[in-house]
């Protein structure tokens, strides 16, 4: 009896996903960990060019988008929920709704990329907008891969393909849009917050 206890804690606490999955996801949070520790060293040069720059970000923007991938986040726990609670239909609406919020923020961030580049501020204007546009850049490109994955669990769940028995892939792709949505979380306040 107590053996069986300890295995049912084990399960219980294991990583959602497998292993490959989460040494991918530490090796991607380590290469932003060192952008950011980057763009906060160039910052501590020139604080005055960095906060001047940082007041023309809208921050109605960045707090949508902040938003935008929470909700799209609450979605995805949803899926993974609805499945391992066997509530087959459930899982490709939750997905599908990630999925449009995925699309959300691919288009605002697009609508505000257009802004700033109409008003001729690029990544060469200076120091600050090259780091924006790197370190936003690179996390649209996230997305952009993360709703590719959400299409593919939404396309397998609506064959059943994911249940109580077998949800690892949802899990190992649900991991992968969270860590989006953790970068996004450093980089709203990083970029559009921090004076």
């Amino acid at each position: 009896m107590t053996e069986l206890i300890s295995a049912n804690r084990a399960e219980s606490r294991r990583l959602p996903g497998v292993e490959g999955v989460w040494v991918f996801i530490a090796a991607d949070m380590a290469m932003f960990g060192v952008l950011f520790v980057s763009f906060m060293l160039e910052r501590l040069k020139n604080p005055a060019l960095f906060e001047q720059s940082r007041r023309a970000l809208d921050v109605n923007f960045g707090g949508i988008n902040t938003l935008i991938l929470l909700t799209s986040s609450w979605f995805v726990c949803l899926a993974v929920d609805a499945a391992k609670r066997d509530q087959l239909p459930q899982v490709p609406r939750h997905l599908a709704a990630a999925f449009v919020c995925g699309l959300a923020f691919c288009a605002s961030k697009a609508f505000e990329y257009t802004k700033k580049l109409t008003a001729g501020i690029s990544m060469l204007t200076n120091d600050f907008y090259m780091f924006y546009y790197t370190l936003t850049g690179m996390h649209f490109m996230h997305v952009v891969a993360g709703c590719v994955v959400l299409s593919v669990l939404w396309n397998k769940s609506r064959a059943g393909a994911f249940t109580s028995d077998n949800h690892v892939g949802l899990e190992c792709g649900a991991s992968y849009w969270h860590m989006v949505d953790v970068l996004w979380i450093v980089l709203f306040p990083l970029l559009y917050l921090l004076r």
